[in-house]
C-alpha cells in the first residue's frame, strides 16, 4: 500500500485546508443546462436498450464466500465487512489476484449473444480495489500478478461487439484511510482522516480517469447511504461527472433520495437520471420515470463457490418481459470467479435468454409500458402502432382476449411466424385466434398492429 495509509502532520494540515475550500471547488463543477428534449436525447440509447449485464468482480472472488475455513454469511462482495476482516489481512488478496482465464472479448460476446445492449462492471467496489491502472492508487490491478488493465480490455471488446461499457463505482471505500466513517471493527486511527480530501483527491480523480480514458455510457454509483455522504455531496458529484461528459447517464444512488431497495426517489429535488430497484420489480412500474431493476441470478452479486440457488431461465425471460411491460430496464448480474470465468450456470441462462431474444427482441428493445392495467395471460409491451402480447399462459380454447381495447386492428401475427396472419374479431374488445400449440412455452409473443395510439377502457 502507498503512503496514503500513513497520515502525518502534513496530511492533517491538508485535511483542514480541504475542509475550507471543498465547497468552493464543488461549486465550480457544473454541467451545461439541459432542456427536456436534450434530456430525452441523452437517455435515448438507454431506453432503447432495455437489457444489460451487471458484473460484480474483484478481490472477493478469491475467498469466494469463505474466510479462514469458515463460510461467511451474506453476499460475496461484502465478505470484508461481514467477516470483519481488517485491511491489513484483506489487502494481501491483491497479490493473489491473477485471473488468467479472463477474456474480455468472450465476456462481451456472452452479453451480446444474450441480447444485452450494455455492460456495467464494478470499476471499484466497497473494498476499494480498482480494476484499472489508476494513477492515484497502488491498490489496483497493476499491483496484482495479473498486471493488465481490465477496463481497457473490456472497453476495446465492447466496442468491437457493439455493447456499451458502463461502470459501477462505489462512493464508500473500506480501504482508503481518508474515507469516513470507518467500520466499527476497523481499528486504524482516524485522526487526520478527511472525507473531503478523499472526495477531492481520490474519488473525483478516479472518476475523471474512468470517464476520460474509457468513455462509459453510465456511471452507476453505490454506497451513498453512509451518514457522512450528504445531499450536497450528491449534487456536487452528479454535476462533476456530467461536467466531464455531458452526455453520460448517472443513477440515483449518487444522491440521498433513494427509498431503500425499492430504489425509487422520495419526493424532492434529487440528482440521478434513473431509479434503481434492487432484487425487485415495481408492482405497477413508475410512469414517467426512468428505472432499472438490478438482480442476481442466484443469491449473491460477487462470486460465492457454494451458492447454487439459481433462478430458472424461464423465470428470467419472464422477468425481462415483465420489467419491459412496466417501462423499465433489466440489469442482470454475473459474478465471475477468481480465474476470470463467468460461472457456467450464468452462461447457460444467458444463452437461453439469447435464444428467446433472437426471435422476440423486437418486443423488448425500444418498447414502452403496457396500456393495460393487468392481463391474465401475461404481459404487454408497445411501440407506436404495435402491441406486443407476451403470452405466458397459452389459452386452452385458442382464444386470446383483450377486453377494453378500442383500436382498429390492421394485422395480428406471432413474432415466431411473422408471415402467417392470425384471425381477429372485435366484440366488446379484441379476440385473437391462436394456433393449438404455443411456439414458445416460456413466452410466445403475439403482435397486434393497430391504428393510432392504444386506447384501452
Amino acid at each position: 500500500m502507498t503512503s496514503l495509509n500513513r497520515l502525518g502532520a502534513g496530511a492533517i494540515v491538508a485535511a483542514a485546508m480541504w475542509m475550507l475550500c471543498a465547497t468552493a471547488a464543488w461549486a465550480a463543477d457544473a454541467p451545461p443546462a439541459e432542456t427536456k428534449q436534450q434530456h430525452d436525447a441523452r437517455m435515448a440509447w438507454w431506453r432503447e436498450a432495455r437489457f444489460g449485464m451487471f458484473i460484480h468482480w474483484g478481490l472477493y472472488a478469491i475467498p469466494a464466500g469463505e474466510w479462514k475455513g469458515k463460510k461467511i454469511a451474506g453476499i460475496g462482495e461484502w465478505i470484508m465487512e461481514r467477516g470483519r476482516i481488517p485491511v491489513a489481512e484483506y489487502e494481501p488478496l491483491a497479490k493473489q489476484f491473477n485471473p488468467v482465464k479472463f477474456d474480455a472479448r468472450a465476456w462481451a460476446r456472452i452479453a451480446k449473444n444474450a441480447g444485452m445492449k450494455y455492460m456495467v462492471i464494478t470499476s471499484k467496489h466497497h473494498d476499494g480495489f480498482c480494476l484499472w491502472d489508476s494513477a492515484v492508487s497502488d491498490y489496483d490491478v497493476m499491483s496484482s500478478p495479473f498486471k493488465r488493465d481490465i477496463l481497457k480490455e473490456l472497453s476495446e471488446a465492447c466496442k468491437a461487439e457493439g455493447v456499451v461499457l458502463c461502470f459501477y463505482h462505489s462512493i464508500m471505500d473500506w480501504h482508503h484511510p481518508d474515507y469516513l466513517p470507518r467500520r466499527p471493527w476497523d481499528k486504524r486511527p482516524t485522526e487526520g482522516a478527511s472525507l473531503d480530501r478523499y472526495i477531492e483527491t481520490y474519488l473525483k480523480a478516479q472518476l475523471k480517469e474512468l470517464v476520460t480514458r474509457y468513455d462509459p455510457g453510465v456511471l452507476w454509483f453505490d454506497g451513498e447511504w453512509e451518514k457522512t455522504w450528504t445531499h450536497e455531496h450528491g449534487i456536487m458529484l452528479y454535476d462533476y461527472v456530467r461536467s466531464l461528459k455531458p452526455s453520460i447517464i448517472i443513477n440515483n444512488r449518487v444522491d440521498k433520495g433513494r427509498k431503500g431497495m425499492q430504489g425509487m426517489n422520495k419526493e424532492g429535488d434529487f440528482r440521478g437520471d434513473f431509479g434503481t430497484p434492487e432484487q425487485e420489480i415495481p408492482a405497477t412500474g413508475a410512469p414517467g420515470v426512468d428505472w432499472e431493476t438490478c438482480m442476481t441470478m442466484n443469491d449473491t452479486w460477487g462470486f460465492k463457490s457454494y451458492d447454487h440457488k439459481w433462478k430458472p431461465a424461464d423465470d428470467l425471460i419472464r422477468k425481462l418481459a415483465d420489467i419491459a411491460s412496466k417501462g423499465g430496464n433489466f440489469l442482470l448480474n454475473v459474478g465471475p470467479n477468481s480465474a476470470g470465468e463467468i460461472p457456467a450456470p450464468s452462461v447457460e441462462r444467458l444463452a437461453a435468454m439469447g435464444k428467446w431474444m433472437a426471435v422476440n427482441s423486437e418486443s423488448i428493445y425500444g418498447t414502452s409500458a403496457s396500456p393495460f392495467a393487468k392481463l391474465p395471460f401475461g404481459r404487454c409491451t408497445q411501440k407506436p402502432g404495435k402491441l406486443y402480447l407476451h403470452v405466458f399462459t397459452w389459452p386452452a380454447d385458442g382464444k386470446l382476449k383483450l377486453p377494453g381495447l378500442k383500436n382498429e386492428i390492421a394485422k395480428a401475427y406471432l413474432l415466431a411466424d411473422r408471415d402467417k396472419a392470425l384471425s381477429v374479431s372485435a366484440d366488446g374488445g379484441v379476440t385473437i385466434a391462436l394456433p393449438g400449440e404455443a411456439p414458445d412455452k416460456i413466452d410466445s409473443v403475439v403482435v397486434l398492429e393497430i391504428q393510432g395510439p392504444a386506447k384501452v377502457e
